[in-house]
């Protein structure tokens, strides 16, 4: 029984991980109707902006803060987010759903062509910016970054949902999400709406890259976990953000499951 427990509090928590990486998706589908198949990649992107502002610039002979570092890998995402909104699906507004698919597509290869380039294909040591190691909770044993990293998805989710249903820039984004012509005659500046939606987008899916590699390795191959919270996101519903973590607890709990008992 308490093997079936430490089974089921493992799950939950990389469910909530795989959350976190739907919600990203969640945030750039309210505002633009896009689902974005390249998100995985934004991630890798993300974590490897990171590593450069860190580990990258310290190796160069620049002993960096970590609060600087993490300041401008903020704004070096931010950046990244415009640009693959203004460059790449800003075009796309209002598009068939057919051409969106093929550019998400193309983007995915663009992003992990220009990672191999930059960054080339070899597995780096990536910072450990949240505590390492773990805790007991009686009997079961417990790891504090994805406990941290549960927490934030579950924090991030609620103040998103009140973000969008509270405030009045939330609010617009809605209003795009649902019309986008509706929205402009309202006033509401549907471009700038989807742009603050991909910058939302990306920080998120960087949030999760940091919750995901803490202490551990980055690579071009981390980009798979997007594939893997995109059922998550449709399972808690493309413009949910609550059902994020609920769902991605569920295919957490499901992958442990059929790890420990059907491998």
């Amino acid at each position: 029984m308490i093997k079936l427990v430490q089974i089921l509090i493992e799950g939950a928590l990389v469910g909530l991980v795989y959350g976190l990486v739907a919600i990203s998706f969640v945030v750039i589908y309210r505002a633009s109707r896009i689902v974005n198949l390249a998100q995985g990649e934004v991630l890798v992107i993300g974590a490897l902006l990171l590593w450069s502002f860190t580990a990258g610039m310290k190796a160069a002979g620049w002993e960096v803060p970590l609060v600087i570092s993490l300041a401008m890998t903020l704004a070096a995402c931010i950046a990244f987010g415009l640009i693959l909104e203004r460059f790449v699906f800003r075009p796309l507004i209002s598009q068939p759903a057919f051409a969106i698919f093929m550019a998400s597509v193309a983007l995915l290869i663009m992003l992990r062509g220009t990672a191999q380039l930059v960054w080339t294909a070899d597995t780096r040591a990536f910072p450990a910016i949240l505590p390492e190691g773990a805790f007991h909770v009686g009997p079961f044993l417990v790891s504090t970054p994805l406990a941290l990293g549960g927490l934030f998805s579950v924090l991030l989710a609620i103040g998103l949902h009140a973000f969008f249903t509270r405030t009045r820039q939330g609010l617009r984004l809605a209003a795009v999400a649902e019309d986008h012509r509706t929205a402009m005659s309202l006033g509401v500046s549907v471009r700038s709406a989807i742009a603050t939606a991909w910058i939302l987008g990306t920080l998120v899916a960087t949030a999760a890259a940091i919750v995901l590699l803490s202490g551990r390795v980055v690579s071009l191959e981390v980009a798979h976990i997007g594939f893997k919270a995109l059922p998550v996101a449709l399972l808690g519903g493309l413009e949910s953000i609550r059902g994020a973590p609920l769902a991605g607890i569920l295919i957490g709990i499901g992958e442990a499951l059929a790890m420990a008992y059907l491998d």
